[in-house]
């Protein structure tokens, strides 16, 4: 599992460092590990370092300092390294010992724009956690020019331009090659569209020491999913495994019950009970034998896949809160929620425009920063969310952490891709796993399926193709 902190709390964790080991010089240190992975890029890419033409892009404050005494480094082993200050009074203690290394010091991005296809690797360090995303023209101008010429570039710390704590590209940015992240990991290293201008992160422990008071951003890898499913043992039976109820699809759009019943039966529901329409009943019995369509007992329920306008929506919603069970709010049930008063073993399946419906607000505000939305839907309606798109999150009532699913391919931003999804989180509920969990290992199993299986794969084979997906991550996870 990988942890991510905001900036505040990063500032935090980096003054404690500092106070517990007042004698090190983080920024040597830094520098250090920053001139070890340019010089590893270099040697990728040409060879050796020595001969190597390097430019370096320089900001104020510390961002700009690493890489001036990286570049100094790379200097001495040989590298002919050139540093254009940017915005702002450069570092002059950086810029002393680049100069003093043997690099150069132009005035400005004029100096360097009409032959930057000439250099084998820029270095980013105009703006650090601290900068305000986007990038003056000027500044916007010289990078489009690096992409043009197809210029490497690592970031320093994170990309120019990006929003470290939300992960938005409002403006212009550096799309970096690789980005040396210091001290702990920032939310727009798993948040889109920052995540893509990232590139390969390479993380440098600087020695941050566990605080309990920060806010975490922990984003799941696939050994996480592999751990923490729930497999059944030889003492299950269809009932201990989770019996789901399936209220959703219309005459309307059939489809949505379908699909939400796949999610369900191939994540490893022990029995399904489906309660939509009709025609949904027809292909699903030819497709899906093990469905059953009588009441009874139910662990967990679905509401709200392809509802469309159904008018005893709230009404259905209020009687499966009364009855105290587990359930997921999807769709067109998101509609016909009560004002508040929902119980975080609730799991509402929201895109951004549902939930900017949810908040009253406009989808660009919870695109713009979906980890604060999350958390005010999970506040405002009191049960979890998860925020679905292209960075899955997952929010509590109450609680500023939050839970990212394993990142998965865009192929399946498609019609149908939520349905599944909220079939295999109703599994999950009916399983005994808490709202949380069940919604980021359930994002997290879509994702590891989809990404091995590029390519426009329809989300009904995607479902079965889950099934085979957890059987490879239960034989990883198995002792050996």
């Amino acid at each position: 599992m990988l942890t991510a902190y905001p900036v505040h709390d990063i500032r935090r964790l980096e003054e404690a460092a500092i106070a517990a080991d007042p004698r090190r010089d983080l920024m040597q240190y830094a520098a250090g590990a920053l001139a070890s992975v340019i010089a590893d890029e270099l040697v990728e890419g040409r060879g050796r370092v020595y001969g190597a033409q390097l430019l370096i892009l320089v900001g104020p404050g510390n961002n700009g300092g690493d890489a001036l005494f990286a570049g100094a480094r790379l200097a001495r082993r040989g590298a002919s390294v050139t540093a254009v200050p940017l915005v702002g009074a450069p570092h002059r203690a950086g810029m002393d010992a680049l100069v003093h290394a043997g690099g150069r010091v132009v005035g400005g991005a004029a100096d360097v724009e009409a032959d930057l296809g000439r250099y084998d690797l820029a270095v980013d360090g105009i703006f650090g956690i601290g900068g305000r995303p986007g990038l003056p023209d000027r500044v916007a101008g010289l990078v489009s020019l690096l992409d043009h010429h197809a210029v490497p570039v690592i970031a320093v710390d994170l990309p120019s331009g990006v929003d470290a704590d939300t992960g938005a590209v409002p403006g212009a940015a550096v799309r970096a090659t690789t980005t040396v992240s210091f001290g702990a990991s920032k939310p727009s290293e798993f948040i889109q569209p920052a995540r893509d201008h990232a590139g390969r992160v390479v993380r440098v422990d600087l020695g941050f020491e566990a605080d309990q008071a920060v806010t975490e951003l922990q984003q799941l890898d696939v050994d996480d999913l592999a751990a923490w499913w729930p497999y059944p043992g030889a003492k299950n039976d269809k009932y201990s495994r989770g019996v789901v109820g399936i209220d959703a699809g219309s005459t309307q759009y059939p489809g949505a019950g379908i699909l939400a019943t796949h999610g369900a039966v191939y994540a490893g529901a022990g029995m399904v009970r489906f309660h939509g329409s009709d025609e949904a009943r027809r292909v699903l019995t030819a497709d899906l034998p093990n469905v059953v369509y009588a009441d009874g007992r139910v662990q967990a329920r679905l509401y709200g896949s392809g509802w469309g306008e159904r008018e005893d929506g709230a009404e259905v919603i209020a009687k499966g809160l009364a009855d105290g069970l587990p359930a997921v709010v999807d769709a067109d049930g998101l509609r016909h929620l009560p004002d508040g008063g929902l119980e975080p073993s609730w799991l509402l399946t929201p895109h951004a425009g549902e939930l900017a419906r949810l908040l009253d607000c406009e989808r660009s505000e919870v695109e713009a920063d979906p980890v604060g939305a999350a958390h005010r839907g999970a506040d405002r309606t009191g049960a979890t969310v998860l925020l679905k798109g292209a960075t899955q999150i997952v929010a509590q009532p109450g609680r500023r952490s939050v839970l990212i699913a394993v990142p998965g391919p865009a192929w399946t931003a498609q019609a149908g891709s939520g349905d599944v999804l909220a079939g295999i989180c109703t599994t999950l509920l009916a399983a005994g796993l808490p709202a949380p969990r069940a919604a980021v290992l359930a994002a997290s199993l879509q994702a590891v399926t989809a990404a091995a299986l590029p390519g426009p794969v329809p989300p009904h084979e995607l479902a079965r193709e889950a099934a085979r997906t957890l059987g490879r991550l239960q034989q990883s996870a198995a002792p050996r």
